[in-house]
């Protein structure tokens, strides 16, 4: 493969927590360009249950077995980012038509913006009603099991997950 920017995607999300949908995306793409940056941005309209640097943390240890695999964290607009670190790609996993709709827009903006393309892939069907909210939402509630979660996140997010998620409850 040629290392034509071109063959350069970034991934960008908040990854708050780390699912097993994001990871499915990552192996996905792995295979599909010379280098995919897994950016780790900040999503003013969400609440961070994990700093930036906890979260790329977990990307690392998670991504580490592919070598063509770097996370990062990043400040701004993604198109932006796209141009500084040389993609010509933002990807972006969509789930439904709900996630489509709202990634339309988006893209075509960054089109408009910074001639940077966006990439869909479908998330593979049985990740398709994985949403970090959603899980958020379970460990808040504090009636889970382990096992059945792991499903859904890496059982090491799982225990991090609860364990803030619940110190921040407690009185």
């Amino acid at each position: 493969m040629s290392k034509d920017p071109a063959h350069i995607a970034i991934f960008p999300g908040a990854f708050d927590p780390l699912t097993h949908g994001h990871l499915d995306v990552i192996r996905r793409a792995a295979g599909l360009y010379d280098r995919l940056i897994v950016a780790i941005g900040r999503n003013p309209e969400k609440t961070e249950t994990f700093t930036p640097e906890e979260r790329l943390e977990m990307l690392v240890h998670h991504t580490r077995e592919w070598s063509n695999v770097e996370a990062r964290t990043y400040e701004g607009l993604t198109v932006e980012y796209a141009r500084q670190v040389g993609a010509q790609v933002i990807l972006r996993g969509i789930r439904d038509t709900g996630d489509l709709h709202s990634e339309l827009e988006i893209a075509t903006a960054n089109l408009m913006m910074g001639q940077i393309e966006t990439v869909f892939l479908m998330t593979s069907r049985e990740h398709v009603l994985t949403s970090s909210t959603l899980i958020k939402q379970i460990v808040g509630i504090g009636s889970y099991d382990a096992d059945q979660l792991a499903r859904l996140v890496p059982l090491d997010v799982a225990r991090k997950l609860a364990d803030r998620l619940h110190r921040k409850t407690q009185p």
